[in-house]
């Protein structure tokens, strides 16, 4: 039986900018513990879709993971800077309690 990160990256393939698949593979591999493949795609999936707020706020949570809480804040800032230009109000809240919870 195939693995479900090995059909992602089989559909990625096909569609190298999906956002879908993009983000679908870094929360694979966060749920693996495999942060800086994670990273790695969130990266990925920030460079075609600006404006997914989620892909900033789920990098931030596996930089802080891997105890790059700086990369994180880093991370978080440019999400928030990208959630006001879109008007993403909700998006924009997660990221401000995330950056809260770091500075705790």
């Amino acid at each position: 039986m195939v693995d479900r990160l090995t059909e992602l990256r089989a559909m990625l393939a096909d569609e190298p900018d999906d956002v879908f698949l993009l983000y679908a593979i870094a929360q694979e591999h966060a749920r693996q513990h495999d942060y800086p493949q994670a990273v790695a795609f969130y990266d990925r999936v920030i460079e075609v879709d600006p404006a997914h707020g989620y892909a900033y706020y789920h990098k931030a949570r596996s930089q802080q993971a891997r105890g790059d809480v700086s990369g994180a804040r880093d991370t978080i800032l440019a999400g928030l800077s990208q959630m006001r230009l879109s008007g993403d109000a909700h998006a924009a809240g997660e990221l401000e309690a995330l950056l809260d919870e770091l500075a705790e």
